[in-house]
């Protein structure tokens, strides 16, 4: 009897590479050269944007393994692309990109209703609670695609910055490459004043506070972060807060916040009242459990009571002065309302 002969495991890894490329899953090294509208982009936007289909876990672990390559040198994440560098990506695995979910027609209607501002160099909208700003892990669909999908004719759009799922207010869009990159620069400089609105657990003491401290991810725990000595890991955060008003209902009090935020990292106001030992009501992470069924119960409130109100800055490439200033949103004001009747 003939003996089969068995293939080669090289040859088959190879035969399994191109059937999976042939279904879109492997995908060869390739070389991009920055042209000037990537001119000032980071290189993890940068890839987040080239390679579509790629989580954005995927994108962070390529570039801490140092796969990418600017210049023929390791590429670290928060690296600014210039015009004329050639960016390298490595070869890459990833499923065959499937249809993009798009969002409902009253997910659109309700992100059009909520444009508070717009002009030739960027959108500000105020933001519901419960829609995320991107999609992703979870997320079929967040602002920025769905703003997309809305206005399909605009050459381009791009979120500025971030605000959680479950906090509601005002975010920004850029309009151009320029703009982006200029707003980008001015929230690391602190050229741009962002305050929020939220009520704190407990009586608050002491007047006006401005909190410094170091947040660090937890490990393990990718969307949680912790107050933490500070190390090579850890993020300077630092806000200031000012009290506006007192609840007291029976013996507990509620404390009505403003707060100017100079440093924008993740969680940063949730986890510096809860380390004050005040945190945020409706706060399902890092929030009194018990007290949250109580806010709900009474006072019908179903999310985290943080909302962005009030931006200012000044655009130095337009000369425009921005002073954006929203109210409460609807639910929370309800809060207010219902702890003025007590």
């Amino acid at each position: 009897m003939r003996k089969t002969q068995k293939p080669d495991a090289k040859q088959e890894a190879n035969n399994n590479r191109d059937n999976n490329y042939n279904n879109g899953q492997f995908h060869k090294a390739r070389f991009v050269t920055i042209d000037v509208n990537s001119s000032g982009q980071r290189i993890d936007n940068f890839l987040l944007r080239e390679i579509k289909q790629a989580p954005r876990s995927y994108i962070y672990r390529i570039l801490r393994k140092g796969e990418v390559r600017v210049n023929k040198k390791r590429a670290k994440p928060l690296l600014k692309l210039n015009e004329g560098d050639i960016v390298r990506i490595p070869p890459i695995f990833l499923e065959e990109k499937t249809e993009q979910v798009k969002a409902p027609e009253a997910v659109l209607k309700a992100i059009n209703d909520s444009i508070v501002l717009e002009d030739d160099d960027l959108i500000l909208i105020n933001k519901p609670s419960g829609l995320a700003v991107h999609g992703g892990t979870g997320q079929k669909y967040g602002l920025i695609e769905s703003f997309r999908q809305l206005r399909p004719e605009m050459p381009f759009v791009e979120l500025v910055h971030r605000l959680d799922k479950e906090t509601s207010g005002i975010v920004m869009l850029a309009k151009s490459r320029g703009v982006l990159v200029e707003l980008h620069d001015m929230l690391q400089d602190k050229k741009i004043n962002k305050y929020y609105q939220t009520l704190a657990l407990g009586k608050w003491q002491g007047g006006v506070q401005h909190i410094k401290n170091n947040l660090q991810r937890q490990e393990g725990r990718q969307q949680k972060v912790k107050v933490v000595e500070e190390n090579e890991n850890s993020k300077h955060s630092e806000s200031i807060f000012y009290p506006i008003h007192s609840y007291k209902i029976e013996s507990k009090f509620y404390s009505l916040l403003e707060v100017e935020l100079l440093t924008g990292r993740m969680h940063q106001i949730r986890t510096q009242l809860a380390e004050l030992g005040n945190p945020v009501v409706g706060d399902s992470q890092y929030g009194d459990f018990a007290e949250n069924r109580e806010a709900k119960k009474h006072f019908g409130l179903k999310r985290l009571f943080l909302h962005a109100f009030h931006l200012q800055f000044t655009l130095v490439s337009s000369g425009k002065t921005y002073d954006c200033k929203i109210p409460l949103a609807d639910d929370l004001l309800a809060v207010i309302d219902r702890l003025k009747q007590h």
